[in-house]
C-alpha cells in the first residue's frame, strides 16, 4: 500500500496547486477578461476533450509497453507549465492553451497512475482508489481554502493581483507532488502468452453498458465552473462561493475512504446507483433553489455524491476489465468522461444563455436519474 500512499500524497499536493487556480478561473474570466458563460463553457469543453484521447492511448500504452511511472512523471509536469502560461495571459485564447496542455498532462498521467494504484492494492482495490480519492479531495479542498484567503485578502491584498499572487503560489505544491513521485515503485509485470491489442469487443458486455451509461451521464455533467457561476448568480460573492467549493470537496475527502473501503465488502452496484441519484437531486436543487442555506446542504450532498462514485467507479472496472488491459479500460473510461464534457459544457452555456442559468442544471438532474436506472439494471446479479 506504500504506492497508493505515495500517489495519494502526489495527487494531494498536485490538486492543492490545481484546485488554487480552477476555481477562480470563471471568475477570472468573467470579471477581469470579459469572458462570458458560453466561451467558459467552450474553453472548458475544448480542454477536457482534446485531453481524453491521450486518456485512452495512455492507457493502451501503459498495458504494452509498461514505463507508468515515466508517463505519470510527463503528466504532472504539466501541472506547473500551464500555471505559467496562465500567468502570462492577456486574453481568453491564453487560458485556453492553458487549460489544455493542463488536460493534456492529466491524460498523460490518469490511466497509468490509476493502473498503479490497481497493482498496489490487491483485494482491497475500493479501499485504495477511496484513500486515493480522499487525498486527491483533501488537496482539492486545502487550495480552495489557500485561494479563499489570498481572495478575500487575508493573505495579500491589491485588486486584480491577488489572481496574479494565487497563479505564482500554486506553482509550489505542483513541484513538491513531482518530486514525491519520483519515489513511487514501478512495478514489472511479467506478460503471460501472446499480447491481445486492446479492442472494444473485448471487453465484457457488462463494461460496455456500463460505460455507455457514463457517457449519458456525463452529458449532463457539465464543469463545475457552472455550479460557481450558477452561486454567485443566486447571489453569492467571489469568495463566499469558493467556500461553497471548499465545503463540497471536504465532504467528498472524509467520505470517500468509507465509501471505498465499504463497496470491498456490500459491492459498487448499490453505491454508485445512489451516487448517481444524489447527483440529479442536486442538480435539481440548484436550478430551482436560491436561497443561502439550500446551495449549502447542496453542495455538501455533491461531496456525498462524489465519494459514492469516484473512486468506485474506477474499482468497478479494474474489476471486470480484463487483467491485460486494466490501464486501457481505466483509460477508455476517463476518455469517455472527456469526450462527454465538451458537448456537456457547449449544451450547459447554450441552455443558460438561451433559457436560463436554471435549464443546464435541470437537464443534467434529469440524465442523472436515467443513469442511476440504468446502472442498477445493467449490473444487477441474474438469478440462476
Amino acid at each position: 500500500m506504500s504506492n497508493v500512499v505515495l500517489l495519494g500524497l502526489v495527487s494531494l499536493f498536485t490538486d492543492i496547486s490545481t484546485e488554487m487556480v480552477y476555481p477562480i478561473l470563471p471568475l477570472y474570466l468573467s470579471s477581469v477578461m470579459g469572458a462570458g458563460p458560453a466561451i467558459i463553457g467552450i474553453i472548458e469543453g475544448i480542454a477536457e476533450s482534446l485531453a481524453s484521447i491521450v486518456k485512452l492511448f495512455s492507457g493502451i500504452i501503459a498495458d504494452k509497453y509498461g514505463h507508468k511511472k515515466r508517463l505519470a512523471i510527463a503528466g504532472y509536469a504539466s501541472s506547473t507549465v500551464n500555471k505559467i502560461i496562465i500567468l502570462f495571459a492577456t486574453t481568453w485564447t491564453g487560458v485556453l492553451l492553458a487549460r489544455v496542455i493542463d488536460r493534456l498532462g492529466k491524460g498523460i498521467r490518469t490511466a497509468p497512475r490509476d493502473a498503479l494504484i490497481a497493482e498496489s492494492a490487491g483485494a482491497t482495490v475500493g479501499k485504495a482508489y477511496g484513500l486515493h480519492k480522499g487525498l486527491d479531495l483533501l488537496g482539492t479542498a486545502i487550495g480552495i481554502l489557500l485561494a479563499w484567503l489570498i481572495l478575500a485578502g487575508f493573505i495579500f491584498s491589491g485588486g486584480e493581483d491577488r489572481y496574479t499572487t494565487i497563479f505564482i503560489f500554486s506553482m509550489v505544491p505542483a513541484i513538491i507532488g513531482l518530486i514525491i513521485l519520483f519515489f513511487v515503485k514501478d512495478k514489472k509485470m511479467e506478460r503471460i502468452g501472446k499480447a491481445v491489442s486492446f479492442n472494444w469487443k473485448n471487453l465484457d458486455k457488462k463494461l460496455q453498458l456500463f460505460l455507455i451509461c457514463i457517457f449519458l451521464f456525463t452529458l449532463g455533467n457539465s464543469s463545475n465552473a457552472f455550479i460557481i457561476l450558477r452561486a454567485v448568480d443566486a447571489g453569492f460573492s467571489p469568495t463566499n462561493v469558493i467556500l461553497l467549493y471548499f465545503l463540497y470537496n471536504i465532504t467528498g475527502s472524509l467520505l470517500s475512504y468509507p465509501a471505498g473501503m465499504l463497496s470491498d465488502k456490500i459491492g459498487r452496484k448499490n453505491l454508485l446507483c445512489a451516487g448517481y441519484f444524489l447527483y440529479g437531486v442536486v442538480y435539481l436543487g440548484i436550478a430551482l433553489m436560491s436561497h443561502d442555506a439550500a446551495f449549502v446542504a447542496l453542495f455538501v450532498i455533491y461531496g456525498f455524491y462524489t465519494a459514492l462514485t469516484a473512486g468506485v467507479e474506477r474499482a468497478l472496472i479494474v474489476d471486470i476489465a480484463p487483467p491485460q488491459h486494466k490501464a486501457g479500460a481505466l483509460g477508455l473510461h476517463a476518455a469517455i468522461v472527456g469526450i462527454g464534457l465538451l458537448p456537456a459544457s457547449i449544451i450547459a452555456g447554450l441552455l443558460w444563455k438561451w433559457i436560463g442559468p436554471s435549464a443546464p442544471f435541470l437537464f443534467g438532474g434529469v440524465l442523472a436519474f436515467i443513469t442511476s436506472a440504468a446502472v442498477l439494471v445493467i449490473l444487477r446479479e441474474r438469478r440462476r
